[in-house]
């Protein structure tokens, strides 16, 4: 099993980032006991930034995509956590997801079931989680979602 993550990555196609570095003043990560708390992820791809507001100028399925690109830093930041084995995940715990979006926008968990959907997807039953999908005014840099996550480790 211990590839078994790495593999599914492969059979889907997906190349993981490099683990992003922060920002301003903090770290990406912390571990305590056997969770892994991951900062804020927000939405890039190898494009740059993905920015945007939802129900404004930017779509459901589009800010679902950003979604899934703030995800892949997730996972970047806990093979970093992990030592580079992807194996010693047993579950992705909570998901905090935020939407940059108008006020009248009410479809924030379709956007962050970009994210969602892609745990399930790459690590079955480990990567059902709890979450919470809110509304932002804005985030950091204009992007159009920030996800941080809570990962149970062996």
């Amino acid at each position: 099993m211990s590839n078994s993550y790495e593999a599914r990555l492969t059979e889907l196609g997906i190349t993981l980032p490099d683990a992003p570095a922060p920002a301003a003043n903090y770290v990406p990560y912390t571990i305590s006991g056997d969770l892994v708390f991951v900062s804020g992820q927000i939405s890039n791809d190898a494009d740059g930034l993905i920015t945007g507001k939802l129900g404004d100028n930017m779509s459901v399925a589009a800010g679902a995509a950003a979604a899934k690109t703030c995800a892949l830093g997730l996972v970047a930041q806990l093979k970093a956590a992990c030592g580079g084995d992807l194996s010693r995940l047993v579950q992705v715990v909570k998901l905090g997801g935020f939407v940059n979006s108008t006020t009248d926008f009410t479809d924030q968990p379709k956007v962050i079931n970009g994210a969602s959907d892609f745990f399930v997807e790459l690590f079955g039953d480990a990567g059902r989680h709890a979450r919470a999908a809110v509304s932002a005014p804005s985030l950091p840099l204009g992007v159009a979602v920030e996800i941080e996550g809570i990962f149970q480790v062996k």
